[in-house]
């Protein structure tokens, strides 16, 4: 069975923001000759790591509203320069908008099960050409 996470994005504005820190961030990579992997360090290690590999994925909460979702490629736990455990979460580069769903800030992540998980927009859809914040005002109004 296939698992998903939930997590907030702390810092980022829109997907477009996400979008252009992934990219700014690979490209720093590959001038340093690193492996270019695009993931997201938390500190608790999830347990339920088959269920999430079996084509789960990250799912971002950007101000207030779950909106877009990245693969999850894999789960990699390791132990920091502090001795703290940590674990990275490997995820595809390339990120899914999803329909908007309201969402309340939590710490850490959740587990998402795959019928609660927004289904993702329809690529050239009407929704995605509104700008995010036009959006959000519109769907606070009632109005979509």
């Amino acid at each position: 069975m296939t698992l998903h996470l939930l997590k907030l994005c702390v810092g980022a504005e829109s997907v477009q923001d996400l979008e252009e820190w992934i990219a700014e961030k690979r490209a720093e990579k590959a001038a340093r000759g690193e492996t270019v992997e695009t993931f997201h360090t938390t500190r608790m290690v999830p347990t339920r790591t088959a269920e999430l590999l079996a084509g789960g994925s990250l799912y971002w909460v950007i101000k207030g509203e779950t909106a877009c979702r990245q693969e999850l490629v894999d789960i990699r736990p390791f132990v920091d320069g502090d001795g703290i455990r940590r674990c990275r979460l490997i995820l595809d580069p390339v990120v899914h908008r999803v329909e908007p769903r309201p969402n309340r800030p939590f710490q850490g992540w959740r587990y998402l099960a795959p019928k609660e998980a927004p289904a993702d927009l329809a690529a050239g859809g009407a929704a995605p050409a509104l700008p995010e914040d036009m959006r959000r005002e519109l769907r606070a109004l009632g109005l979509i």
